[in-house]
């Protein structure tokens, strides 16, 4: 209702009432007070009513003038591009079993664009992948459904990676190899539950710990002669980036364990064209066959007469069980060749390796085998050739080992291995000089 009429009312309402002469009893004060109040919230509700509508159109009009400018027109063209942009960009981590070949063809990548990288890759050498490592793909969608390569990222190691680039109609590849330098540190540590889990609370990288292990393996029983308390140290090399990032690691120079209540201290040293490790007195640790081929692992069963734990009856166990948890790397005891790596039933995932016209070794229970690892190949001491599982006949993930000497099954913990070479003449004095100089940079290390 209008303003006025509600004033015309009012007055009407009043006048008749004012003509009736009953005005004084029906009007009283506070009714003509409640009357105003309602008016006036009326009309002060009326103009903010007519000022927000005002204001609304000046907005819709400074709104429309805006977006009919050009610098509006090319911001919403950019918006537009980018959501309906042809290009995407790929983070996939590489699995195992993978190539490249494989990898684009899980994008769609058009047949042509893969076989152009791949024969590029291969005349490079270049082919290689690895499982684990990072994979950044840019591709652009094409009029047919398929995409092409526009940018291609992956490391092969820790210090070169492989860029692929699309050029017009071909590609260009580049090796982009990282400047590292090189640092050696000293770092040490107590034992208190297994040499694998000190060394990782000291920080040091999982392929040192392997390799301090291997070396170690022909003098020490990880799974016996280790007690809580026992410590170790080692000089190793270090290859950090411009940030101080380690992004790899080099040879060990010094290793030492205190175990069984004396101090084992081995020298890394250049014996004619063969590096070895040698003791204080001179004497190379390397001898036919490691102690064990497993680290971080306990002695679950010995070798000898035992009752059976799935066949329930008493025979012989002819070699030797370490439990340990799945996954954990398996070494060759000794350096040899591979003649058997396959399913071998009780067995599951087995390897047998021959060392020489004299020692054989068996490995079983694997979860899988290593990278590379195949009959007929020949495999260095202490390569990690698979890891525990619990395959075939077992009840747990463990390995069971056995040392096989001219065709017999024999106890490998009780086996007298031949001792290592001793360095004499002229090789002896060169030995002490180095021996010399690598204690002063374990001092100034330290």
């Amino acid at each position: 209702m209008p303003l006025n009429q509600i004033f015309n009312h009012f007055f009407r309402v009043f006048k008749n009432f004012k003509n009736t002469g009953k005005v004084y009893r029906l009007l009283s004060w506070r009714y003509f007070v409640y009357l105003f109040s309602i008016l006036l919230f009326y009309s002060v509700f009326v103009i903010i009513s007519n000022l927000i509508d005002q204001k609304n159109k000046i907005e819709s009009q400074n709104l429309n003038a805006v977006v009919k400018t050009e610098d509006f027109s090319k911001l919403n063209n950019y918006f537009i591009s980018k959501i309906n942009s042809p290009y995407r960009e790929v983070q996939y981590s590489i699995q195992n079993n993978d190539s490249i070949e494989k990898i684009l063809k899980k994008y769609s990548i058009k047949a042509n664009d893969i076989k152009i990288i791949s024969n590029s890759l291969k005349q490079k050498n270049l082919t290689n992948i690895y499982a684990g490592r990072k994979l950044s793909l840019v591709l652009k969608k094409l009029d047919d459904g398929s995409n092409t390569v526009v940018n291609l990222l992956y490391p092969v190691s820790n210090t070169l990676s492989i860029e692929i680039r699309k050029n017009q109609n071909n590609f260009t590849i580049k090796e982009n190899i990282l400047q590292l330098y090189k640092k050696e540190v000293v770092i040490k540590n107590v034992i208190e539950n297994n040499l694998y889990s000190a060394a990782i609370d000291a920080g040091i990288e999982p392929n040192i710990i392997i390799e301090f292990a291997r070396i170690f393996g022909f003098e020490v029983d990880f799974q016996r002669d280790i007690r809580k308390g026992d410590s170790f140290e080692i000089l190793y090399e270090r290859f950090e980036d411009d940030n101080n990032k380690v992004r790899d690691t080099g040879k060990i120079i010094y290793a030492s364990m205190f175990v069984n209540g004396s101090e084992i201290n081995l020298y890394n040293f250049k014996d004619k064209n063969d590096y070895g490790f040698y003791d204080i007195k001179g004497k190379s640790i390397v001898k036919s066959l490691m102690k064990t081929p497993i680290n971080g692992a306990r002695l679950s069963s010995s070798f000898g007469n035992r009752k059976h734990p799935i066949l329930g009856y008493t025979k012989l166990h002819t070699g030797t069980d370490f439990a340990a948890p799945s996954g954990t790397p398996i070494m060759a005891s000794g350096a040899g060749k591979i003649t058997r790596a396959r399913w071998c039933g009780g067995g599951g995932n087995c390897v047998k390796i021959k060392h020489n016209s004299t020692y054989e070794t068996v490995y079983a229970h694997m979860k899988s085998f290593a990278r590379g690892v195949k009959e007929g190949r020949r495999v260095r001491q202490g390569q990690v050739i698979g890891y525990v599982g619990s395959t075939g006949m077992s009840t747990g993930p463990h390995l069971h080992y056995e040392v096989i000497v001219n065709g017999r099954k024999v106890n490998s913990q009780k086996l007298k291995l031949p001792s290592g070479k001793i360095l004499k003449g002229k090789d002896r004095e060169n030995f002490e000089l180095e021996r010399i100089k690598i204690d002063i940079r374990l001092s100034e290390l330290r």
